[in-house]
């Protein structure tokens, strides 16, 4: 049968709007990763390929074989449904193992078609001071970078465990330091490795440290306890017969770090050493058209790499003018654990509402910082704000017309009847009336003195504040966790149940009370009682923050003083 003329000209249309259609939309995109880069040569490694569609073809992974030796592959693939739209992705997994050192090129792999990007990989030689016992079966290798870093500055220690023999009910402990921060990073990580011809299995795990204190401090060795199988192949003489172990101990080497105290060069009230620092600002709105009365939203970001959000300082505006009314929110803090070190995250909003029309100028936000990688003294900045505020636009009277004057016939005039300006006086009187009672219930009220009860129990609570802040005091100086939190308790009974009848029964609650500083220390000092992993306590950053707040309160209480009432009587 032959095809009508109709259907070869659509036919022939939908092969032309073929031919047009750009090739990288039909195509799959491809992509490459690491499991982790860099890495050393002789240790196996995984090179992912992530497909966002069923590519052409089945991969071809032959051009990988120049620098890399294949140990083995495989394949998964992943479908969802989401809001109507299907999605699929398929996931080769390539484990191999470097030929040579140097920053080798993972080329482009060709799925028919479709090709992978190229992608590097750095390729390390085995660190020629590594004493490692190759002729044992199970041993431990540990590694601090740096050695001799800065005090509060990121220390990553590493923990390897090599053996070439099958364990079971394996326990390692954590690493100890005194006067230190210890956050472990991510999860465990497993590879293959070559050392001096001898194939062994590694399981690497991560820490972050931060030292506290300057001076010379000691990592204690790490100590694993493990069941070695004496024969891998199975006994089956009996049903339930079982392997045969033997418990081996193993340790590690003591790390010395040589921690120095903050250079002289340092010239910023707070010290902070990270690796990387960015501060920046975002607006709800344009601020250079604002509007009185109307709020908008300034938000203010500090994201540093290599320290923890407890080092992150306050991102104070600093004195504005009168006319630009703040309100800051909550701080929002976040720390992340990636591979290579900790990245803490602090966030600061501020509804800035004006009061009248001009142009104001927020100042300079500056934050001094060390890079620990330069060794320099830098400082993130935000450079003053310039805000024009525009007024707001009048309602005009709407102008009344002149209309032709009317004659009034004297007979049409209506009078007013003289009872109706009696009977508002009448009512005159009696609102004068009552607001002389109102009033001089008020002033009774304003010139009572306090009885003597009222006096006494001021002393009472002013005696307990003081006591609960004595031993919150001894309780820091001595590094006592539980003690501080019983003293924080009582201090937050006697401060808000007597005066504005807040009841603070939890360190939570105190900490929504109370400023940023002393607001970090009193969740750390939670996270510490009772976070999962136990950890030392240092009390001293608690008992200056608590002091610090005290002072803050104190000044704004006297501006308040100061400030004109908001009704004159």
């Amino acid at each position: 049968m032959l095809m009508s003329m109709n259907a070869i000209k659509k036919l022939f249309f939908l092969l032309l709007l073929l031919n047009f259609v750009p090739a990288n939309v039909l195509a799959a995109q491809i992509s490459v990763s690491f499991d982790r880069n860099p890495v050393s040569v002789n240790e196996s490694f995984q090179i992912i390929f992530t497909a966002n569609d069923t590519p052409d073809k089945a991969p071809d992974f032959t051009s990988l074989e120049q620098d890399f030796d294949i140990l083995g592959q495989s394949q998964s693939s992943n479908s969802s449904w989401v809001n109507g739209q299907s999605s699929r992705t398929i996931r080769w997994t390539l484990n191999v193992m470097a030929k040579h050192v140097g920053s080798l090129m993972v080329p482009a792999v060709n799925f028919g078609d479709d090709v992978s990007q190229p992608t590097a990989v750095l390729v390390t030689q085995v660190s020629a001071n590594k004493a490692l016992d190759t002729d044992a079966d199970l041993f431990l290798e540990v590694e601090a970078k740096p050695e001799s870093p800065y005090v509060q500055s990121q220390v990553l220690f590493s923990v390897r465990l090599y053996r070439r023999v099958d364990i079971t009910q394996a326990a390692l402990n954590e690493p100890e330091l005194g006067d230190a921060v210890i956050e472990k990073l991510g999860d465990d990580r497993s590879y293959n490795t070559r050392i001096n011809g001898v194939n062994y299995l590694v399981t690497e795990r991560n820490y972050a440290i931060f030292p506290q204190k300057s001076g010379s401090v000691t990592i204690k060795p790490l100590v694993l306890t493990a069941e070695v199988v004496a024969n891998s192949r199975q006994n089956f003489n009996g049903f339930f017969s079982s392997r045969t172990t033997r418990t081996k101990k193993v340790s590690s080497k003591a790390v010395t770090l040589e921690v120095k105290p903050v250079p002289a060069t340092f010239t910023g009230q707070h010290w902070l050493s990270a690796e990387q620092l960015v501060l920046k600002e975002e607006w709800s709105g344009d601020n250079q058209q604002m509007k009185v009365g109307e709020p908008l939203t300034r938000t203010l970001t500090l994201l540093a790499k290599g320290t923890t959000v407890g080092q992150l300082p306050e991102l104070t505006i600093g004195k504005i003018d009168a006319q630009l009314k703040t309100y800051p929110d909550q701080p929002v803090l976040r720390e992340q654990k990636k591979a290579d070190g900790l990245i803490a995250f602090r966030e600061e909003k501020i509804a800035v509402i004006p009061s009248k029309a001009g142009f104001y100028q927020l100042p300079a936000i500056e934050i001094p910082w060390f890079n620990s990688q330069s060794q320099k003294m830098e400082i993130a900045k935000i450079p003053e704000t310039m805000i024009t505020v525009l007024g707001t636009t009048e309602v005009q009277p709407v102008p009344v017309v002149p209309t032709a004057p009317t004659v009034l016939q004297p007979q049409k005039i209506e009078t007013v009847p003289m009872t109706q300006p009696q009977q508002q006086n009448i009512w005159l009187w009696i609102a004068a009336f009552l607001a002389a009672g109102w009033l001089a219930t008020l002033v009774r009220l304003l010139t009572r003195h306090p009885t003597k009860k009222t006096v006494v129990e001021k002393k009472d609570r002013e005696a307990g504040l003081e006591d609960s802040i004595k031993n919150l005091k001894k309780a820091c100086a001595d590094n006592h966790p539980v003690a501080a939190k019983e003293a924080l308790l009582a201090w937050a009974r006697q401060k808000y149940i007597a005066g504005d009848g807040v009841y603070a029964a939890s360190l939570g609650a105190i900490a929504k009370l109370s400023d940023a500083r002393l607001r970090d220390e009193v969740l750390r000092l939670n996270q510490v009682l009772y976070g999962k992993d136990a950890q030392q306590w240092q009390g001293k950053k608690l008992f200056q923050a608590f002091v610090e707040n005290k002072a803050r309160e104190k000044i704004a209480a006297t501006d308040d003083d100061t400030l004109e009432p908001l009704y004159r009587l």
